[in-house]
């Protein structure tokens, strides 16, 4: 008995070596995280905590009193470089509104919560902006005023929601729909620029190896050709004739592209051009069905934003025909605002479009049967969000062979082209 006791006891080092060990693999997991955060008094305070993800650390930051701002993974801070021309993008703009409802929600006033909005802003210029907005309201001027004076930032969209979120006491509710509505947004234009990456890869990519073919390949291939005095099969010696017109008159053939789009730039210009433009961009085919979801897509949650924000239905749809980008579909909203001054509604005007197709027309009728416009408006537009993305994703399926299939019948055109000269030269040989 004894000595058994004496045989389990010697494992006892074993087993604190393994919890120490496991200690250790915890701290070794554990990753340090750079906060921001607000004090009950309004004081913005930051430092570092490590933790095992970033939700335990924003419920440290909650247990030691403060309010988490910005909380994030910390990283080695890269050279500091001058900037001299400073772009405020959408997602700065997203930041700002996100921060701003986070402050307005804890309670903090206005004035101070645009103060420390300022102070986290990392870009020189949108700081200047919001610091402008402070001076603004501390004049007298309410939080819509102030933002109106930047309307190359801030849209009608955002000025009036914050002026109906004003006017009925709800701004932390009114910025908080807001930030959903440019979270929404900027997730799909993300996913549309991510979408179209490759294509435009692959079409540049062809493009340079037709230029390298034409300016250095064919030229040399030509000088060989005319030494030998050898008779040259008609398809290659239209191949070296384009690459001689391309060595002599590439200047004026970049004249004539930069002058085409500069005169279609004019036509687009004008009333009759635009609309003419628009209208062509629906009929594509593929295409025009995929942009009219989008336009879809935008009106739906525009107008259900500015409904659910309190803002009147006929302003709320002059906002969104001023944000429509295709005059055939803004032309149909003007329709649907004329038709809810004489109280029509927005399902029969929308049907009287000839633009909106029959679900968006039948979950917006549903809407104000049932009293709940905003909410349908809403979910039509996550409908359409997701077809615009199966879209997407077919449009780029089928592009990406057919810009491989073209790239790749040009440059064997051109390889064979050069094959059958040599052929040709070695049968004169014999």
């Amino acid at each position: 008995m004894t000595k058994s006791r004496l045989e389990l006891g010697d494992f006892a080092p074993l087993r604190g070596a393994s919890r120490a060990l496991a200690r250790v693999e915890e701290v070794e997991s554990m990753t340090q995280f750079f906060y921001k955060a607000v004090t009950r008094d309004g004081r913005l305070t930051q430092g570092h905590l490590e933790a095992a993800d970033q939700r335990a650390v924003t419920q440290r930051i909650q247990g030691m009193g403060l309010i988490p701002i910005a909380v994030q993974a910390a990283a080695p801070k890269p050279a500091r470089v001058r900037v001299y021309f400073q772009h405020i993008s959408q997602k700065d703009l997203l930041f700002f509104t996100e921060e701003l409802a986070t402050l307005v929600k804890a309670g903090l006033p206005l004035d101070r919560s645009l103060s420390i909005t300022a102070e986290l802003a990392s870009k020189p210029a949108l700081r200047a902006i919001i610091q402008d907005v402070l001076k603004q309201i501390k004049s007298g001027k309410s939080l819509a005023e102030a933002l109106s004076a930047h309307p190359k930032y801030f849209s009608r969209l955002y000025v009036n929601m914050v002026r109906a979120g004003e006017a009925g006491g709800v701004l932390d509710s009114i910025l908080e729909r807001l930030l959903e509505f440019q979270r929404s947004a900027d997730e799909l234009r993300s996913y549309l620029i991510s979408a179209l990456i490759y294509p435009a890869l692959l079409t540049l990519v062809g493009i340079g190896s037709i230029s390298i073919l034409m300016f250095f390949v064919i030229p040399r291939f030509s000088t060989i050709f005319r030494d030998l005095g050898a008779p040259i099969p008609f398809s290659t010696q239209i191949l070296l004739t384009l690459s001689d017109w391309t060595l002599r008159y590439w200047p004026i053939g970049i004249l004539l592209v930069v002058g085409v789009v500069f005169a279609i730039r004019f036509w687009l210009k004008s009333p009759a051009g635009r609309h003419q433009y628009d209208v062509w961009r629906l009929r594509i085919p593929l295409l025009g069905p995929t942009l009219l979801k989008i336009e879809i897509g935008r009106f739906a949650r525009t107008l259900g934003t500015l409904v659910a924000s309190a803002v009147p239905l006929i302003s709320a749809v002059r906002i969104v025909q001023d944000i429509a980008t295709n005059q055939i579909v803004s032309e149909a909203i003007s329709k649907i605002a004329d038709g809810a001054k004489r109280g029509l509604g927005v399902a029969r005007p929308m049907q009287d479009g000839g633009v909106f197709p029959p679900l968006a027309i039948h979950l917006v009728e549903v809407g104000e049967e049932t009293g709940r416009l905003d909410a349908m408006l809403l979910q039509l537009a996550d409908i359409y969000d997701k077809d615009v993305r199966t879209s997407i994703k077919s449009l780029t399926s089928v592009f990406e062979p057919a810009i491989i299939l073209v790239m790749g019948v040009i440059v064997g055109t051109v390889v064979l082209s050069m094959l059958m000269a040599i052929f040709s030269i070695n049968e004169v040989g014999f």
